[in-house]
């Protein structure tokens, strides 16, 4: 199999027709192009709900890595609208794993959970032939809140606008000027200024100080294949088109010369961090406002369509079927042995 999330085709084949018995209080299942599922609590509340990896890159540094992990797993839920209130979390550790370093990862997701008003209410801890970093586990987020603050991710429609925050290859930036800055032949300040991507590597404050608006109707982040994936993820899940123009764009110091510099395509490199938004045609402005008093950079950059897919200054933007970030990193950590 390619690396990765599996393909729609795979998805349709052998997961979609096995998921198990239908149960009236899922509201939102398994759906392409959506991050997270709902469950219907009664009295008009919900559960949104989403499973990721726990994945601890070591190469970034300990404490980094331990916040990028736990972003990574509250992330999906957060685009619910809804803030992330609960975490189930499952790690699944090599034989050689350093308590201590297992000590200081849960000590910054404590200190991230505290922060967001997140508890981690259960899980499992082992250690196990065949385990090994980076990804060592995985969680499932929960975000209990009121069903009229929820933002579903097939909620867009022909008329909303579209709002994308922080721009392209945002993890990619940051992660790569992180791990290998001081081997790249750019200048101290690009490097520096890609270095500090890798902070708006999570997507979590854009999603709720947006939907806290009221005006957002569906959202979706940027991670695998980039920004360019998520349009059309977007765009699937609620049976849209979208049309776009690039120079509209938000775009990171450092990311254009890094990207450049090392042969990667922006536009469909992991971007962790980034989010794009459909909004109704009168909240755009509210919603860049809200995200304007959280320090995030944000553009109106297009409008959602009757049709399908994705248009791109004009043209048909075909769906990415790969990823340069992992490529990468694994040509630079090579690089450096």
């Amino acid at each position: 199999m390619d690396p990765g999330k599996v393909s729609r085709e795979f998805f349709d084949t052998h997961v979609a027709p096995n998921l198990g018995a239908d149960r009236d209080d899922v509201r939102l299942g398994p759906t392409h192009g959506a991050d997270f599922g709902v469950l219907s609590l009664g009295e008009r509340r919900v559960c949104a709900l989403a499973t990721d990896p726990v994945f601890v890159l070591r190469d970034l540094g300990l404490d980094r890595a331990a916040w990028f992990a736990f972003h990574i797993l509250v992330s999906d839920a957060a685009l619910s609208g809804i803030p992330p209130t609960h975490l189930a979390l499952d790690l699944n550790l090599p034989l050689d794993a350093d308590p201590a370093e297992v000590g200081r990862v849960m000590e910054v997701f404590d200190r991230e959970a505290r922060d967001l008003g997140i508890s981690i209410v259960t899980g499992h801890t082992g250690a196990y032939e065949g385990c090994s970093f980076p990804t060592v586990g995985a969680g499932t987020a929960l975000a209990v809140g009121d069903e009229s603050d929820l933002v579903l991710p097939t909620g867009a429609e022909p008329g909303d606008r579209l709002v994308v925050t922080k721009g392209p290859a945002i993890e990619t930036t940051g992660l790569l000027a992180v791990c290998f800055g001081d081997d790249l032949d750019l200048p101290e300040s690009t490097v520096a200024a890609a270095r500090e991507r890798f902070d708006e590597a999570s997507p979590v404050r854009d999603a709720l100080a947006a939907a806290a608006t009221g005006e957002v109707t569906a959202m979706h982040d940027a991670t695998e294949r980039g920004v360019d994936n998520a349009l059309h993820e977007l765009a699937d899940a609620a049976g849209v088109r979208l049309s776009v123009e690039r120079e509209r764009f938000p775009v990171g110091d450092g990311v254009h010369d890094l990207c450049e510099h090392l042969g990667i395509d922006p536009w469909t490199s992991s971007s962790e961090g980034t989010v794009v938004l459909a909004v109704r045609e009168g909240g755009v402005g509210a919603v860049l406002d809200a995200l304007g008093d959280e320090g995030i950079r944000a553009a109106e950059v297009g409008r959602v369509e009757s049709g399908s897919g994705v248009e791109v200054d004009g043209e048909e933007l075909p769906e990415p079927t790969s990823d340069p970030l992992w490529p990468a990193y694994e040509r630079l950590r090579g690089d450096g042995e």
